[in-house]
């Protein structure tokens, strides 16, 4: 996946922000608080160098992305899923990002998706 923002400005890997992007949530601010309070179970496996992005840092980059380039790379990626773990139930719920689209330009408003698996998830409220 390109990203299309300025090396010296980017603050978070865009494979983190990805990451954290398709847990379901309905829009930018939800996911910022759902990423901050499962912070320690992102970071087993993210790198984060400076903790959960912002939702404003959120839809700035989602609003950036090529539509066509993401949705190639999640089909992609949810096919690798699919071949890794075969006969698992593969549920993927998905929802829009509000305000995700470019009202002066083409692009329309991004999807998201969650995506679960018999795999571990975060851990419940603590």
């Amino acid at each position: 996946m390109d990203d299309p923002r300025v090396a010296r400005t980017r603050h978070h890997k865009l494979v983190d922000i990805l990451a954290i992007a398709i847990c379901g949530a309905d829009s930018w601010v939800h996911i910022e608080l759902f990423g901050k309070s499962k912070l320690a179970w992102f970071q087993s496996f993210l790198e984060l160098p400076r903790g959960i992005p912002s939702h404003d840092t959120l839809g700035n980059v989602f609003a950036r992305l090529d539509p066509v380039q993401l949705q190639y790379c999640f089909v992609f990626w949810t096919q690798a899923i699919a071949e890794l773990s075969p006969g698992e139930v593969v549920a993927i719920d998905g929802k829009t990002a509000r305000r995700s689209h470019a009202r002066a330009g083409k692009q329309g408003a991004i999807p998201i998706r969650s995506l679960t698996n018999r795999v571990p998830g975060p851990p419940d409220r603590a």
